[in-house]
This record gives C-alpha cells, sequence and structure tokens, in this order.
C-alpha cells in the first residue's frame, strides 16, 4: 500500500559505492509513489552495464528510471549539462505530483541538482594547455599540484582522474580561487531529504570485492570489448571509469587480467572511502546503518523518516 506523497520534496539516496543505495531507492520510490532519477555519473552512459551495477529491469520493480543510457561513451561528461538535465525531470515528476528519488554516490552531480550552484565557464586556451600538460606529464605530477593549490579538492579527487585534475586546476585559473571554494554553501535548490547508506569499512570492502567477482562473473571483459569497438577508449570520461579502465589496460598488454582484477578491487575501495569523505561533509544528510545486520530494518527506517520530515 503506497503511503502518501510528499508536497514538493525531493529525496535524495546517497553513499558510497556498494552501499544499497539503489535498491533503497526502488523501495521509497515503489512506497511513496515516485521515480528514480540518476546520480551516478558513469550510468548516464549507454553499455556501462555490468561496471556500473546498473539495476536490471526486473530489480527496477516497475520503478520509472530517469537519465540512464543517455550518452555515448565518447562523450565527456558535463556536470552542469546533467545539472540541467536532472533538473528537468525533477521538475517534471513535481508537476505530476510524483515523487523524485535521486540516486547516486556522485558528489558533485547530487549538490549540482539539490543545491543553488553555478559552474565556471571553460577557458579553451587554459584547457588546451593542462590537458597538454596532463598528456606529458601524466595526472599524477598535475595532482600533486593540486593538492598544493587545493588539498580538498585532491582529497576528492583520486590521482588517476586526469580529466577532473584539469577542471579542477582550470577553474583555479579562471577564478583565482581554489576550486572547492567555487562550491558554495548548503544552499538548497529543492527542499530535499538526504539519505546516507552507511556500512562500515570492513563490510563495504568485502561488499566491494564480492561485487568485482560478480562483474567478472557477468562479463565484464566482453562488455569493454564491446564498448571499446564503440570507442571507449577514446572517451575521456567513460575510459576512466573503475573496471573499464583497468580491463582497457589489460587488453592493451599492459598487465593481466588478474592484475586488473585486482586493482579494480584496490581503485574501488580508495574511491568508496572519497565518496564517503565527500558526503560526510554535509551535515543535512541523516546516516542510516545499512550493514548486513541492520538490511532488514532499513527501508522502513528510511520511510519512517521521510514521513517525518514531511510531516514536521
Amino acid at each position: 500500500m503506497s503511503t502518501a506523497p510528499p508536497t514538493h520534496r525531493v529525496i535524495a539516496v546517497v553513499g558510497p559505492t556498494a552501499a544499497g543505495k539503489s535498491d533503497l531507492g526502488v523501495f521509497l520510490a515503489q512506497r511513496l509513489g515516485g521515480e528514480v532519477v540518476n546520480a551516478d555519473s558513469m550510468q548516464l552512459y549507454r553499455g556501462m552495464d555490468i561496471g556500473t551495477a546498473k539495476l536490471t529491469q526486473a530489480e527496477r520493480g516497475g520503478v520509472p528510471h530517469h537519465l540512464l543510457d543517455i550518452w555515448d561513451v565518447t562523450r565527456t561528461a558535463s556536470v552542469a549539462e546533467y545539472q540541467a538535465l536532472a533538473r528537468a525531470e525533477i521538475d517534471r515528476l513535481l508537476d505530476q505530483g510524483r515523487v523524485p528519488v535521486l540516486v547516486g554516490g556522485s558528489g558533485l552531480y547530487v549538490r549540482g541538482v539539490v543545491d543553488q550552484m553555478e559552474f565556471p565557464g571553460t577557458d579553451p586556451v587554459v584547457r588546451a594547455r593542462l590537458e597538454g600538460e596532463l598528456a606529458e606529464l601524466g595526472p599524477g605530477a598535475l595532482h600533486a599540484r593540486l593538492a598544493v593549490a587545493d588539498p580538498e579538492a585532491a582529497r576528492a579527487i583520486l590521482p588517476s582522474n586526469g580529466r577532473r585534475i584539469v577542471r579542477a586546476l582550470e577553474v583555479i585559473e579562471i577564478t583565482g580561487k581554489p576550486f572547492t571554494a567555487n562550491l558554495p554553501g548548503h544552499r538548497s535548490h529543492y527542499a530535499t531529504i538526504q539519505i546516507g547508506v552507511d556500512v562500515a569499512r570492513p563490510e563495504l570492502d568485502a561488499r566491494i570485492a564480492d561485487r568485482v567477482d560478480r562483474m567478472w562473473a557477468q562479463g565484464l571483459v566482453d562488455e569493454v570489448r564491446t564498448l571499446e569497438a564503440q570507442g571507449l577508449r577514446e572517451g575521456r570520461t567513460a575510459s576512466r571509469a573503475l573496471g573499464y579502465q583497468q580491463v582497457l589496460t589489460a587488453l592493451a598488454g599492459e598487465c593481466g587480467e588478474q592484475e586488473a582484477r585486482a586493482e579494480t578491487v584496490r581503485a574501488t575501495k580508495r574511491f568508496a572511502r572519497r565518496q564517503d569523505t565527500w558526503f560526510r561533509r554535509d551535515p543535512r544528510i541523516t546516516w542510516l546503518p545499512g550493514g548486513i545486520a541492520e538490511r532488514g530494518e532499513l527501508p522502513g527506517r528510511a520511510l519512517a523518516l521521510v514521513e517525518r520530515a514531511v510531516t514536521a
């Protein structure tokens, strides 16, 4: 039986990878008369299914999901473009009396939707110079430079993520301020109830290892081969996705498949820590335990949280 939907509210389910956000998002959408809006930057790409743990149609439980499979793997991601697309979907759902349930672990994408944020433009000359330095020096050297200019940004961005490092350095040069200084305070664009799924580090690490094993068993390597033929290797954003980057390295003969698999686990654990650090800075997020011992109680607790917030 559906609970009466909240009025003019957005529900956001956030947290690190493998915490259980997707299933909780489906449950809340089913109970609240809602629809899911994707906030995972890599699930925007068509064909990137196994490596992003994209829910199958059956797993979506009849709940419409939006902003999945909208970009080719050759397209460079843009947070500003995503912001416009996501807000258009949310506004449409609100106008229809539906409850938007924003689900994902891409912290900047979530904030770009729910908060009052404007993204600095680009300078083609600065961008071209920084990309040239990235090609010549590698992401590690540029990440070290970012760590000096903006330590907080460096902690949030993987040292291997050259695209994001270049963007942060570009914004610093354009604005004359640290990249993170361009992020505003917590000023909401929507009335949003944010739920964080909290899983203890040892259990989360074990879940990540199990998830990577399942991805390999489900055919991640073949998925990457197919996407490589569609231009994945040339895609500035998609080629850096966890799992895909490592498999591409193996397919190029630069490492063995088992090494790629182990590195995917290591890199995903590091990424989960960065996600957790990012979301913990937001005092508006209510964290609910999502470990194996509490998993059965998580949906009910989340629903009760939403209902209390709506009636408060």
